[in-house]
């Protein structure tokens, strides 16, 4: 191998670690994400309760009044170690999204970014652990609805990262959420996320903090993963919708012959950054 060739691999493949480190997440101090059937506020879950997977369409298959759902084991396929939260759990959603007015959708400008993209996406309501055990591998086929157009799709490696999508039908199986119109959150605030970490069913996780507010997007360490992509994060006292959640540190890191969760100190590494819903806004009416 030439010194030349060598230096150009090593450049690509800095570059890559790089890009897959803006987009991915990480655990912050305690691991606060609990399963949908563990939540004992009725309220969270209600709110929750308005979560999308979303999942390619290629890995549904509608038979009558239930949908099956194509998963994935989720600790033998990311070669985990056997300790790690959730390792018996499977996957499915690439990201996560919820539901804003009837018919309407926020989710990552990444995770949508064209027509095309969006058109071979489904929206899945319901892929959650409504008790210990057993895999959501099914889902009933309303609660599986189809991107009709993509309205507005943005996603900026420093800045916002929203998309808004309009569904092929109103939805019947949940309520659109609360979004802030007025005002910003502070720094030092409380913050809950709910979404699909590594593409797992639904997880909710709070105790996280706002560190900075930017022009476009927030700053905080909440416990998050690649496939959180699109989640809303949510004011803890409040309830209200504070931004969509699109960037972060790196996942996992490699424990002798496989892999656990990154850990930070709650103020350590670079934080998780949340795209202010006050910039979807203009694209709701």
């Amino acid at each position: 191998m030439s010194r030349a060739w060598a230096l150009s691999l090593f450049a690509l493949l800095f570059v890559h670690t790089q890009a897959h480190a803006v987009r991915a997440k990480v655990i912050y101090g305690d691991d606060n994400r609990k399963d949908y059937y563990q939540e004992e506020n009725t309220g969270v879950r209600e709110r929750a309760d308005s979560t999308v997977a979303l999942i390619r369409d290629s890995e549904l298959t509608a038979a009558g009044l239930m949908t099956a759902i194509r998963t994935n084991p989720f600790g033998l396929n990311r070669g985990l170690c056997t300790s790690e939260p959730f390792y018996e759990q499977e996957t499915a959603a690439f990201c996560s999204g919820f539901l804003v007015t009837p018919d309407t959708i926020v989710t990552a400008g990444h995770c949508a970014r064209t027509q095309e993209s969006c058109a071979t996406t489904k929206f899945v309501f319901g892929f959650k652990l409504s008790e210990a055990g057993g895999q959501p591998r099914t889902v009933p086929s309303d609660q599986v609805y189809a991107c009709q157009t993509l309205i507005h799709s943005v996603s900026l490696p420093a800045g916002e990262d929203f998309a808004v999508i309009k569904l092929d039908r109103p939805v019947t199986v949940a309520a659109p959420l609360p979004l802030r119109t007025m005002g910003r959150i502070q720094t030092g605030e409380g913050l809950r996320v709910v979404g699909h970490p590594s593409g797992l069913p639904m997880k909710i996780a709070g105790g996280a903090r706002v560190r900075e507010v930017k022009e476009q997007f927030l700053i905080a360490n909440l416990d998050t993963y690649g496939g959180n992509s699109g989640s809303a994060v949510f004011n803890e006292d409040s309830g209200d919708v504070e931004g969509i959640l699109v960037r972060g540190e790196m996942d996992y890191e490699l424990r002798g012959n496989c892999r656990v969760s990154k850990r930070c100190a709650d103020s350590g590494c670079r934080g998780e950054d949340v795209t202010l819903i006050e910039r979807v806004l203009p694209f709701l009416n």
